[in-house]
């Protein structure tokens, strides 16, 4: 029985996964005045039970609970082989059933997440982009340019006001408006920045890994540019991506 335990076994994992990933979705989605609401998944249903107006994640919902059966069936299995004797195993049947069943409540569950929640999630980038702006720990990517004393002490004073800190470094005048806006690129934010080395630029140039020169204004240009079809840049490839650029 031990293939079967194997087999079980990587059903399991695939289950932990798409568990997991519903659960960031739940998450990102989550508010939306009350939670982060960094993206929105389709509504599938008309509203909450029991809060008027609510909807509800009801199919990353679904995801989870066919993982937690997964998970259970393979528990079955793993006991099953287990209380063989010798070389003789009684509880075959138990096994091929539960094996069977996950096969067939994930590709189920798969083709689910993928037609009715993942291709219609839209990401609101005004809100993502406001929080980036609020953030506190935006400091951080300042900090190589204004240096790390003054971040602390900015980061102190925002924390105490509720202030910005990018409104906090136009204030004091220590970076012009052109240097903060390349500093907040999402590119240089996100992956290895463009504003240290030529290096590095000609690096990125060559295998087109991330989009320096994005700002959230280009994205919102593409997305006009499709009328709407891209709400967030999921369809394309770096390649894609680079060649737009």
């Amino acid at each position: 029985m031990g293939d079967f335990i194997t087999f079980s076994g990587l059903l399991r994992r695939l289950a932990v996964k798409l568990s997991k990933i519903a659960n960031d979705l739940r998450l990102l989605s989550s508010g939306p005045r009350g939670g982060f609401n960094d993206i929105n998944l389709p509504a599938m249903q008309p509203g909450s039970s029991i809060m008027p107006g609510k909807v509800n994640p009801v199919i990353p919902e679904a995801v989870n609970q066919t993982a937690f059966q997964v998970i259970g069936n393979d528990l079955a299995i793993t006991m099953a082989a287990e209380a063989g004797q010798l070389q003789l195993n009684a509880m075959e049947p138990v096994i091929i059933y539960n094996l069977l069943s996950s096969l067939r409540m994930l590709t189920n569950a798969c083709d689910m997440f993928t037609e009715r929640c993942i291709k219609g999630i839209t990401a609101n980038v005004d809100k993502c982009e406001k929080m980036v702006r609020d953030s506190i720990g935006i400091v951080t990517a300042f900090s190589p340019f204004i240096g790390y004393e003054k971040s602390s002490q900015l980061a102190k004073q925002a924390l105490q006001t509720g202030r910005s800190v990018v409104d906090m470094i136009k204030e004091e005048k220590l970076l012009d408006e052109e240097k903060i806006e390349n500093i907040m690129r999402p590119a240089n934010l996100t992956g290895p920045s463009s504003l240290f080395s030529e290096s590095q630029l000609k690096t990125v140039d060559e295998t087109g890994t991330h989009l320096r020169h994005s700002s959230f204004a280009d994205f919102r240009a593409l997305e006009n540019e499709t009328k709407g079809a891209a709400a967030h840049l999921r369809y394309y490839s770096l390649a894609d991506l680079s060649a737009i650029q």
